[in-house]
């Protein structure tokens, strides 16, 4: 399966399913993926497969790349709607991250102050005291939440550094609602086991745990690109319009993108 690597570290502008033209910060290696998660639906390919050589730019690397970026597409009259932090595995990783957020702020509002400063997160570092406060200065932080249940957590989004779902949630309980939860729903299987979340049995308990969080919305979608692994399948779209409204239903916005 062919699998997607990012240079860095600013790279784009992509056209986004979910945050119109986004400019991407990439905090990670250009040469590998490094990542607390090892999802088997990762575009950047699985942790093994892609071990980094290099390390993460600097937070000075950071800032004049992305300078540089911007003073560019603002000569040509291109600004984008969002910069946001992806890359080659979780942007939170980086020790710098705080630093690097304040940062992105002060070239935000000097090159582009419309756009929005977004994250995409899989929220295993929200503990740590320096990245919560540095989501909380994000103007759409994006959390994943794949679901509640711990053994298709343990099985599908294959964390390796300590997780428990519970307490991830409580943790995203404390932005009061100034998150987007974003959850990627598919069928098909792995390893010879389902890996199928859009069954009422994952759906309504993560249904009850959106409704702790009350976030800003939720984000429904489904896979998009080839995975590193056979047997993954997209889920309908049809199903991601049903969970987009069972969450409308409760009050909270929802998008669905298949």
């Amino acid at each position: 399966m062919s699998t997607i690597l990012f240079p860095g570290p600013v790279f784009g502008p992509v056209k986004s399913r979910r945050l119109g033209k986004s400019l991407g910060v990439n905090l990670l290696p250009v040469d590998g993926k490094l990542c607390s998660f090892d999802c088997v639906y990762c575009e950047c390919g699985l942790n093994a497969a892609h071990r980094p050589r290099l390390s993460m730019p600097t937070r000075e690397e950071v800032r004049e790349a992305l300078e540089k970026r911007l003073a560019a597409m603002r000569d040509a009259d291109d600004l984008p709607d969002a910069i946001t932090y992806a890359g080659n595995g979780e942007p939170t990783s980086h020790p710098q991250f705080l630093d690097i957020v304040r940062d992105t702020r002060a070239l935000r509002d000097a090159y582009c102050p419309q756009a929005k400063i977004c994250l995409l997160t899989n929220a295993t570092h929200l503990n740590r005291e320096d990245v919560f406060e540095a989501v909380k200065l994000i103007d759409r932080p994006c959390l994943k939440l794949d679901a509640v249940d711990a053994v298709y957590v343990r099985f599908v989004n294959r964390p390796n550094t300590p997780y428990d779902v519970n307490d991830v949630i409580e943790r995203m309980k404390a932005f009061q609602g100034r998150c987007i939860i974003q959850t990627m729903f598919m069928q098909g299987e792995f390893e010879g086991q389902s890996v199928d979340n859009t069954t009422d049995d994952f759906v309504n308990p993560w249904l009850e745990a959106i409704v702790q969080i009350k976030p800003e919305g939720v984000d429904v979608y489904t896979i998009a690109r080839d995975t590193p692994v056979a047997g993954l399948k997209k889920a309908p779209d049809e199903k991601l319009a049903e969970i987009a409204s069972r969450v409308q239903a409760l009050g909270i916005s929802a998008h669905w993108f298949g």
